[in-house]
């Protein structure tokens, strides 16, 4: 059906109706970040002493068992999409198949059939108070994300090194006028809202388990982050990539049905 003349098509108001709505979200983010900084319980730096959070050792003491699952993973890395793919917000960061993600947990949701693939991994991150997000990042060899910024500063970061190249100082991560390298079975901290960048300038790839948790705050600073996210949850940032990241889960558990299945009838062959 034609729209009338002089008017935008759909698909512009759509565009300009996305664009006011992060615009405004933008506007909203810097206003929040310094009152949910104060109301921090855990100081409001780049990078956070990881001592603050000692239920994060566990994944410490068992990184070779959650590299196991990722490597598992990683044999069917055709299958995993690039960021932008599940969130086509992200594609200033991310192009190419550079850097793919393996999403475990989204916006706080479980993805059951991803779980399933990893699932010691799963059970200690659904012991995570607060959990919020949870993916295998891989990073391409020589790719570079550019400088940017995390959505609140009511959420925290958090990376533990997997499968990281030997020359392990030419990857790394800058965190405001932080840097920092990433270490096999190594975990730290931090706030992405404030500018940061990434570097792997190697041959190798580069695998981490990132996931994300709520700030711990006081109890206003809770009760108004909370009702943040709730908000964030009803805008395109976050419906888009819920639908993507169940289209993506069942494509993967299809690839490795595939793989399993090609396995078993060869080992009936033999």
């Amino acid at each position: 059906m034609p729209h009338p003349a002089g008017a935008a098509p759909p698909s512009t108001w759509k565009q300009r109706r996305r664009k006011a709505v992060k615009n405004a979200g933008r506007w909203v983010t810097r206003n929040l970040a310094a009152f949910l900084g104060r109301q921090s319980l855990v100081g409001d730096r780049p990078v956070i002493e990881t001592a603050l959070f000692p239920h994060l050792q566990v994944f410490v003491d068992n990184w070779q068992k959650i590299r196991g699952e990722a490597e598992t993973i990683l044999r069917h890395r055709d299958a995993i999409p690039a960021f932008h793919d599940v969130s086509p917000d992200q594609h200033k960061i991310s192009t190419g198949k550079n850097w793919r993600t393996f999403i475990l947990y989204g916006f706080g949701e479980r993805l059951e059939k991803n779980c399933a693939q990893a699932p010691f991994t799963a059970k200690l991150l659904s012991e995570v108070p607060h959990l919020q997000t949870a993916w295998f990042s891989i990073l391409s060899p020589g790719y570079h994300i550019r400088a940017h910024r995390g959505v609140s500063k009511g959420i925290l970061r958090a990376h533990l090194g997997l499968i990281i190249p030997r020359d392990a100082e030419k990857c790394r991560i800058r965190v405001g006028d932080v840097i920092k390298v990433w270490r096999p079975g190594e975990i730290f901290v931090f706030d992405d809202t404030y500018e940061h960048e990434v570097w792997n300038d190697t041959d190798e790839e580069r695998v981490i388990l990132l996931f994300d948790f709520d700030r711990p705050m006081r109890t206003l600073g809770r009760a108004v982050n909370s009702s943040f996210i709730r908000l964030m949850k009803l805008t395109a940032f976050y419906q888009e990539p819920k639908q993507n990241m169940a289209d993506f889960e069942a494509r993967f558990a299809a690839a490795a049905k595939r793989y399993n299945d090609n396995l078993e009838k060869m080992s009936h062959e033999d």
